[in-house]
Order: structure tokens, then C-alpha cells, then sequence
């Protein structure tokens, strides 16, 4: 902050920092002609008797607000997370990464992956390994904590859906019942911690309950079951598949209770907003929707007993020819929607106004999953080049 000078001779009235005093040489107070030891040393001059406007005088800078703290910092940014750097990147998996899921606490990541496995991260800090979840014999496809951050649930392609122990990492329980590929599995948020529901290529839905053994219900459809989304209260399930349709499910009567349409191709994932209204889906189409599931919603103008049921379209995401079931998600306020893509880069709507707020690059391969953090104002995302990143989103 001492290193600014400026010749008297060159001052011009922008670059001047002191009041419009003149400047004046001091007497010396001694015979070898020195400044007073209180006042600040001037630069050494060239000859003793050079006039005044041929002095160069050091003048004070204030020091920065961030050199108070840290003398050796000198671009501070705000920090608005735990993280120890605002982006981190997770290696260990040896293929795919397919799905992530926070615990509802925001303590713990979870990451499954085409090599068969699991791994537990520490959302903060500097997001050390915790344990492995191992077990299936094929790819992980989908996973998810229940409600009370105790058990990890996961649907593999190997037919088969494992219960964990968040805090041990051991299994605890198989569900057996499929015939087909489990492609996806949710839980209820605010109902029993112990319900979940899955969705598989055998085309249909099952309720489990991880107090029991087996299934405890069984939805039956015509087609291929590629997404699931569990209702908050626990009385609806809803899923997606190849038909293009959302379709809800009465689990009190094992029936049909709603159909949504819009979609034109397969449904990779469905996603419930936190306050349960609306329904976030993703599709091979290239686009992501939501759909105002409330009871009653208003005409949409389309003739008695129409109901308008779809709400936004939020574009920008692709997909491309390897079908993945790319993911979709809400910001724990409900004001940001996600999504995966295939063009390798993070893409982040404004649920408001579906205006794209973010597109962050980094990714070397299809952006399988992308969610955001419970609690702080991070986002995670997983890819097919077998890397995670973890990051800060920039305040505007």
C-alpha cells in the first residue's frame, strides 16, 4: 500500500490524494540534514539542493479490507459454503457415474456407478471418502436416503434393490420381486422413513417397506417403467416409461388415478418440487417439464373437464444416442430446476420464469446427474467420464 509515488511535477488534480495544501521540504533537525525520525522518509534525492519541485514524496494508500484479515490474500471472494475450495473434483469410481443423492441433512453424498458400487463422500470440507457400498452385481442405476438419513436405498441392474447403513455401510436387506432391470427408486419425504417404491423394465412399479420382508404392493402397466416419484404424504406414487405418459397411482387403491401427456419420447426421470405441488420430469425430447399435480387445477381452456396439468418447459439439455436415463431436480427452495444432458455441461433454469440461470462446462463426458445441496448453495453433478464435481454457484 506504500508503493505509490508521484512526482510533484506530474500531479494532476485526479491523481492527487492529499488536500490542496502546498508541499514544502521540512527542516532538518541535525547537521547531516535528515528528516525528523517521526515523520515518514522520503525517497532519496538525487542532490541536496534541489528545489521543491523536484522532490518525490511517498503518499499513504489505505490498506484493502480484505489485508486486514490476510496480508497475503489479495482477491477474496465470498464464501457460500463448507467446502474447502469453491470447486472440488471426486475421483474413484471405476466406470459411469449414474446418480447422486444428498442426505437429508446435507452431511453425506452418495454416488453409484456402473462398477457395481457405491462410494459415501463428506459434503463438506474436502470431501473425504467415507466408506463403499458394495453388494450388487451389476450397474447402479438410482439411489436415495430415506427421510430420516439412516438407510441408502439402491436399484441395480441386476434385478435386485439393496438397503444400506448410511452410518456403517453395511447391507441390510435385498429386495428380491423384479424380473427386469430396476431403473429407478424414491421414498416418501414425509411420510413412514421405511416406504419406498421402484420402477423396472418388467413393467411395473413395487412398494417396499424396509421394516418387512418382500414387497408389500405391486403396480402393474403396459409398458416399461423407467422413472418413479414417491408423493410427500405417501398416499400417490407416479411414474414414467416409454409410453411418454405420467401416470399417477392411487397406493391406497392400487389403481390409476391420473395421466399426464406432453412428452414425446421415453421418460427418464421424475422429480417432486418440496412442497409436493408440482412434478419435474426429464425426457429424451431434449426437454424438461413440470406439471401442477394438485387436486384441482383450473381449465386450461381446452372444454369442460379439460385440465390444464402441464405448467413449463424448460429447454437447453440434450440426449443423445446412448438413451441414458439422465436425472432431473429441484433446488431445496423450489426456485431452481436441473437436469442431465448430453453435451457435457450442467444446465440451471429459473423455475420462474424457465430462463437457463447457469451452464457450467468442466465435464468430459454425458452429465448423467445433477442435484443440489439441502441446505447450502452448492450443486453436484456426476458423469460418464467417471468424475464428480462439487461446487459453489456464483452469487449475481
Amino acid at each position: 500500500p506504500y508503493d505509490t509515488i508521484y512526482d510533484l511535477d506530474e500531479r494532476t488534480p485526479e491523481k492527487t490524494m492529499v488536500a490542496a495544501a502546498e508541499i514544502h521540504p521540512l527542516p532538518p533537525d541535525n547537521d547531516n540534514g535528515h528528516e525528523p525520525s517521526l515523520k515518514r522518509q522520503r525517497h532519496e534525492e538525487s542532490n541536496d539542493n534541489d528545489d521543491a519541485t523536484n522532490q518525490v514524496v511517498a503518499l499513504y494508500a489505505p490498506p484493502l479490507e480484505d489485508d486486514v484479515f490476510d496480508d497475503h490474500q489479495t482477491n477474496t471472494t465470498i464464501r457460500t459454503s463448507s467446502l474447502a475450495e469453491p470447486t472440488m473434483k471426486l475421483s474413484g469410481h471405476k466406470g459411469s457415474v449414474y446418480c447422486l443423492a444428498y442426505d437429508p441433512h446435507g452431511e453425506v453424498l452418495c454416488s453409484g456407478s456402473f462398477d457395481s458400487t457405491c462410494l459415501l463422500w463428506k459434503a463438506g470440507g474436502k470431501c473425504d471418502n467415507l466408506s463403499v457400498l458394495s453388494g450388487h452385481k451389476n450397474a447402479i442405476l438410482d439411489v436415495c436416503f430415506t427421510n430420516d438419513s439412516e438407510k441408502i436405498i439402491t436399484a441395480s441392474a441386476d434385478y435386485n434393490l439393496g438397503v444400506y447403513d448410511s452410518n456403517t455401510g453395511e447391507r441390510m436387506k435385498r429386495f428380491m420381486g423384479h424380473t427386469g432391470i430396476v431403473n429407478a427408486v424414491d421414498v416418501c419425504r414425509e411420510g413412514s422413513a421405511s416406504l419406498a417404491v421402484s420402477g423396472s423394465d418388467d413393467c411395473t412399479s413395487r412398494l417396499w417397506d424396509t421394516r418387512v420382508r418382500g414387497e408389500v404392493g405391486c403396480l402393474e402397466d403396459a409398458y416399461q417403467i423407467t422413472a418413479v416419484a414417491y408423493a410427500n404424504d405417501g398416499n400417490a406414487v407416479y411414474t414414467g416409461g416409454i409410453d411418454n405418459t405420467i401416470t399417477a397411482w392411487d397406493v391406497r387403491t392400487m389403481r390409476k388415478s391420473m395421466g399426464m401427456k406432453g412428452h414425446t419420447d421415453t421418460i427418464t426421470c421424475l422429480s417432486l418440487n418440496p412442497k409436493g405441488t408440482h412434478i419435474l420430469s426429464n425426457s429424451m425430447d431434449g426437454t424438461l417439464r413440470t406439471w401442477d399435480i394438485r387436486p384441482f387445477v383450473d381449465d386450461g381452456g381446452g372444454g369442460a373437464g379439460v385440465k390444464k396439468r402441464h405448467d413449463k418447459t424448460f429447454a437447453g439439455g440434450t440426449h443423445n444416442s446412448e438413451k441414458g436415463l439422465l436425472n432431473c431436480a429441484w433446488s431445496a427452495d423450489g426456485t431452481m430446476v436441473t437436469g442431465g444432458s448430453a453435451d457435457r455441461v450442467v444446465h440451471i433454469w429459473d423455475e420462474m420464469s424457465a430462463q437457463e440461470l447457469y451452464s457450467l462446462p468442466g465435464h468430459n463426458g454425458c452429465v448423467n446427474s445433477v442435484i443440489f445441496h439441502p441446505k447450502e448453495n452448492v450443486v453436484a453433478s456426476a458423469s460418464s467420464d467417471k468424475s464428480i464435481f462439487v461446487g459453489e454457484l456464483s452469487q449475481s
